[in-house]
């Protein structure tokens, strides 16, 4: 099924995908990877706020390349989710509305979403390109020291995703394997 939504979300329309679904996101998007992930630990853990207001919001898990003249941001491809793993539990709790990223994600992060009621959505691996044609906008908004990996604030239109691990913990990984081999 084709969806088209505004983030950010609620846990009531994440809770109505399903794995398997695609959605074309519009609105405001963030982007995280391993070190701006390490550094928002480090700051729950001092008891400070996190550089945004995590509630409902998606990370999206992509460090880009340099922006070619006239563009918001170069290629924009995702970056494997497991390595974001031990950090996304807490996340989910304090109300992260979904993730982008590509790959597997481990039990703790499977069960966090289903206990919060959010979304792991993954973008297309090797087409960076094209997906960044779909970002119109690129904003720094924390740990510029990190360079590719700050956080950054996206404005997106039909950013293209596909539902992985839905509310319920379907998992896409899983059910294609066993339809594939069902053929």
């Amino acid at each position: 099924m084709n969806n088209h939504m505004n983030v950010p979300i609620t846990r009531e329309e994440a809770e109505r995908l399903s794995a398997g679904d695609y959605i074309y996101l519009t609105g405001t998007i963030y982007t995280a990877r391993d070190a701006a992930h390490k550094r928002m630990q480090e700051t729950l853990d001092r008891g400070e706020e996190l550089p945004f207001n995590i509630k409902g919001n998606i990370i999206y898990y992509m460090g880009p390349s340099p922006a070619r003249e006239g563009r918001p941001i170069g290629s924009a491809g995702p970056t494997t989710a497991s390595r974001m793993d031990k950090y996304t539990p807490a996340l989910l709790d304090m109300g992260l509305g979904a993730m982008i990223g590509k790959g597997k994600r481990s039990k703790e992060v499977i069960d966090a979403i289903i206990r919060n009621g959010s979304v792991y959505l993954a973008a297309v691996g090797g087409a960076g390109a094209l997906l960044s044609q779909k970002i119109k906008k690129s904003e720094i908004i924390a740990y510029e020291d990190l360079g590719t990996e700050a956080i950054r604030r996206l404005e997106v239109e039909n950013f293209p995703v596909i539902v992985v691990i839905d509310s319920r913990g379907n998992n896409l990984y899983e059910t294609a394997i066993e339809e594939y081999k069902e053929e």
